[in-house]
């Protein structure tokens, strides 16, 4: 006889089956409207907030975002306009030398009002060739489970990457850990989400789930709203962030989906992998070829009710290991991000990160990094994002994440203080191992004396391009100093 925990999830799947016709409906018509909502995609892509205003040149209007952030005065304030060539053929660079500084006139001001126009000469930086409009990903779903108030909350940054480029999203709610979603306020953010694009569906959790079976059963949800065009499903977190979906794609295409592939990302700490397993750590992102998809979802049952852990990336992982034969391949460049406190030289090591996660937790400013705001750049320059550029031998700019100076000659070519640049800074307050993640690693360096930091603080749109601010807070009297970068797109070669 079936067990009443099986009865009532299958009925959860017959529910969810007659979700996925009308889904299914949907999202024909949501791809006979492809050219439509990829000129949507453009409408809401950066737009210009004057303009009259000449690249480089502020309007005093376009400070009012500036001083929301309660700045103290006087300070001291630099700028920079910067165009980006597309270059064929050129490949994202971890260091790229300029021999010219980044800025070279300071003024100090009582008010951003007094900002004098600067005759600074436009630099110009070379970038590998990108397009503009997004990925086609219809053979993607991606599945989270949440709260509403937490899905909400995580719009911006999915419709950073998400958004118009064809990829389902199956998201199951819970209003909180044990609390049923409200049903008019799932209706209501279903609508608005896929007034922007998103290919979702999101359907209230089954109750008495505990959070591993709620984050397990996505497995089967995405199975059962799979197309004949589906060739993966992506177990992922709120706070999983994928910078460039074109690097995704081009990652994944080098699998078979015909065959059982399971893909993702082990944990930077060794001893996570030591304890938990040899598996995909889920905010990294957890990779399932639908042949995959379709044992677990056969086996769904019976993984389901022999938990062994609180985690559900690793009932999944469980659930591989007993019924099939496939193994994890590991993608370094997928991650999970488990290190703790100041993550400066992860974000500031210049490597190409397929994901990122946790980055809600904190930062400088004591709070979550502001993730879309600081990849409005990408718009602009690609696969740019965090990619870095040294200035002379003193300055190094993360793009979209800070600009430092090293006044002790770390960045000079033959100083006695030169360091590895290749080597990524150990900033972060743990003794964890992750050689086999981050190595090579290196020492981490003394702020204030060592290395100067002006950290991300803000970036909005303007005229066709993007303003981006970097703060440092001075210390022993010295003034805040209040770095802009105005980046525009010159076009192609």
């Amino acid at each position: 006889m079936m067990q009443p925990g099986a009865l009532r999830f299958r009925a959860v799947i017959f529910f969810v089956t007659l979700i996925c016709v009308s889904a299914s409906l949907y999202s024909a018509s949501f791809y006979r409207r492809d050219q439509k909502l990829f000129s949507e995609w453009h409408a809401h892509a950066p737009v210009s907030v004057d303009k009259n205003v000449s690249f480089g040149q502020i309007n005093p209007q376009q400070w009012e975002w500036v001083t929301s952030h309660n700045l103290t005065y006087p300070l001291r304030y630099s700028s920079r306009a910067i165009t980006t060539r597309m270059v064929p053929g050129l490949r994202r660079a971890s260091l790229t030398s300029i021999e010219a500084p980044l800025f070279e006139n300071f003024q100090t001001i009582e008010s951003v009002l007094d900002v004098k126009d600067s005759p600074t000469q436009v630099l110009e930086l070379e970038v590998p060739a990108f397009k503009k409009a997004p990925v086609k990903a219809s053979h993607l779903i991606f599945g989270i489970q949440t709260t509403i108030k937490r899905l909400e909350d995580s719009v911006p940054q999915l419709a950073r990457w998400l958004a118009y480029t064809g990829a389902k999203l199956c998201v199951v709610l819970l209003e909180a850990e044990g609390v049923p979603v409200d049903t008019e306020r799932l209706v209501a953010l279903e609508t608005s989400m896929r007034s922007q694009g998103f290919d979702v569906t999101l359907l209230p959790a089954q109750e008495g789930d505990t959070f591993p079976q709620r984050y397990f059963s996505l497995v089967s949800i995405m199975y059962q709203h799979r197309t004949p065009h589906t060739q993966w499903v992506s177990l992922i977190d709120d706070d999983t962030f994928f910078p460039s979906m074109h690097a995704l794609l081009v990652m994944l295409d080098k699998y078979d989906s015909g065959e059982q592939q399971y893909i993702g990302s082990l944990s930077e700490d060794w001893w996570a992998v030591q304890h938990y397993g040899f598996m995909g750590f889920g905010g990294a992102g957890v990779f399932l070829s639908i042949p995959l998809a379709e044992v677990i979802d056969a086996h769904t049952d019976v993984c389901k009710s022999n938990l062994r852990s609180s985690a559900g990336d690793i009932t999944v992982m469980d659930c591989i290991y007993t019924y099939t034969p496939t193994k994890l391949t590991p993608i370094s460049d997928l991650h999970q991000a488990d290190m703790h406190g100041d993550l400066s030289g992860f974000y500031e090591s210049g490597r190409h990160h397929l994901s990122l996660h946790h980055w809600k937790e904190g930062s400088v400013f004591g709070k979550g990094l502001p993730m879309p705001d600081m990849h409005l750049v990408a718009d602009v320059c690609g696969e740019c994002f965090l990619q870095r550029w040294q200035f002379g031998d003193d300055m190094l700019l993360t793009n979209a994440f800070s600009i430092t100076t090293y006044p002790n000659g770390h960045l000079k070519h033959g100083d006695p203080n030169e360091v590895n640049m290749d080597k990524l800074e150990q900033t972060w307050n743990s003794n964890m191992d992750m050689r086999h993640s981050l190595g090579p690693t290196r020492p981490r360096l003394v702020l204030e004396e060592e290395k100067i930091q002006y950290s991300f603080l803000n970036a909005t749109i303007y005229d066709g391009g993007v303003r981006q601010l970097y703060f440092h807070k001075g210390i022993n009297g010295d003034l805040d100093t209040l770095l802009e970068l105005l980046w525009r797109d010159a076009g192609l070669e």
